[in-house]
């Protein structure tokens, strides 16, 4: 399922560096023009999926087996997660407008609402499940990212410029690192082995 989720996310982020088109000039103004705003939004959706990515490994190191519900609710979360290079280059063309930019901050509220089903259901699971509460406890950062992305989307009307600052600080919440399952598998070693065939 790992190899599966990994190959989906790998195409997602292809697909939006094939969105940027070199510029048709030779300055540095030119690239800027071509590409500035839209590589910056870009960077801004490529540190989003590789998110998910890292904190979808770090749950299925605790996990050892999985069954069809949390098969589902991966693909669930993906479907949301390979709409993101859409969103994106709908916002990025249309420069920041108030529809594309609500649409982009939804795909994100969407992905991490998805993000939470899937963790919510590995819990389920008999053995892995307590693991893994036990691992991460009450996650107060899907729940603030949860309400940054309903804000950005409130606000997207007033100021998208508000809207992507704080779809910025969602991201930067997530890009400190999160050492919840590390610490817990430093402290049970034997929790090390889960994961390897999910």
């Amino acid at each position: 399922m790992e190899a599966f989720s990994d190959g989906v996310l790998a195409v997602a982020i292809t697909i939006m560096v094939l969105a940027l088109r070199p510029p048709d000039g030779n300055t540095f103004t030119d690239l800027w023009n071509a590409a500035g705003a839209g590589f910056l939004i870009n960077a801004l959706s490529f540190a989003y999926v590789g998110i998910y990515w890292n904190n979808h490994h770090h749950i299925f190191q605790l996990v050892d087996r999985v069954n069809g519900a949390v098969l589902w609710a991966n693909l669930h979360l993906l479907f949301w997660l390979v709409l993101i290079p859409f969103s994106t280059e709908w916002m990025e063309r249309s420069h920041l407008a108030v529809a594309p930019t609500m649409t982009y901050a939804a795909n994100l509220l969407l992905a991490a609402i998805a993000y939470w089903i899937l963790e919510t259901t590995i819990r389920r699971i008999p053995g892995e499940g307590q693991i893994l509460a036990n691992a991460v406890g009450v996650d107060k950062k899907a729940i603030a990212s949860i309400i940054l992305y309903a804000l950005a989307i409130v606000v997207a009307p007033l100021s998208t410029a508000v809207s992507i600052a704080l779809l910025v600080a969602t991201a930067v919440l997530w890009l400190v690192p999160d050492r919840r399952i590390e610490r817990y598998i430093e402290s049970n070693p034997g929790s090390a082995d889960f994961g390897e065939r999910a």
